[in-house]
């Protein structure tokens, strides 16, 4: 029986089940299923949601650069952002000799409604942040971290808010919960539109 499971990854906590860093906590310590496996990553410095599952097929779809889906971070920046800066995210930036897809992005003007870090950030004595909500279609290692730093305003805090239609909603760090059979047979629609097609002619 496929399983589908989304998780509100805490900060700290390493996207593995297996514990090779003794001072770091992994899924393991959240996520009681056997035989899972997280779908993409988020690095331990980084929050929210995951989605995991044993559906072998759909985690390569939508691992895979190939399949290409939205992804939603809110990010908490340091300085605010200029409409220059704003501008270059979206069009694309050069990160590592790999140039960025064209990236949603919108700075929020007020502060989103999200439980407390545990620890804090270390906030700089009189520089300012800002939030942006970014949406990207790829997921190269630490690209979000590495486009803010391009255009001068580095990330303090990262949190992933949605994957597609997944949506953290009233989840709170490290709490778990299956997805709806709603909720999977969008995403079957998402990764196999085609087989979806074929089932709906037969």
């Amino acid at each position: 029986m496929n399983r589908y499971i989304i998780f509100y990854k805490p900060y700290g906590v390493l996207c593995q089940f297996t514990q090779d860093t003794p001072d770091r906590n992994t899924l393991k310590d959240y996520i009681d299923v056997p035989d899972i496996y997280s779908v993409g990553r988020l690095d331990w410095d980084s929050e929210g949601l995951l989605l995991l599952t044993n559906h072998g097929q759909l985690q390569h779809r939508l691992s895979h650069p190939q399949f290409g889906h939205e992804r939603t971070y809110w990010v908490q920046v340091e300085r605010i952002p200029d409409e220059f800066a704003i501008q270059k995210l979206q069009q694309g930036v050069e990160i590592q000799n790999y140039r960025t897809q064209p990236t949603k992005v919108r700075l929020l003007s007020n502060e989103p409604l999200l439980p407390e870090r545990n620890p804090p950030i270390r906030f700089r004595k009189n520089v300012p942040t800002a939030w942006l909500e970014m949406t990207l279609t790829e997921g190269k290692n630490r690209q979000v971290r590495r486009m803010t730093a391009s255009v001068g305003f580095p990330t303090l805090r990262l949190v992933r808010v949605s994957i597609a239609h997944l949506q953290l909603k009233n989840l709170q760090p490290g709490q778990w919960r299956d997805l709806t059979s709603q909720e999977v047979q969008l995403l079957q629609n998402l990764v196999f539109p085609r087989r979806t097609f074929l089932t709906k002619r037969g």
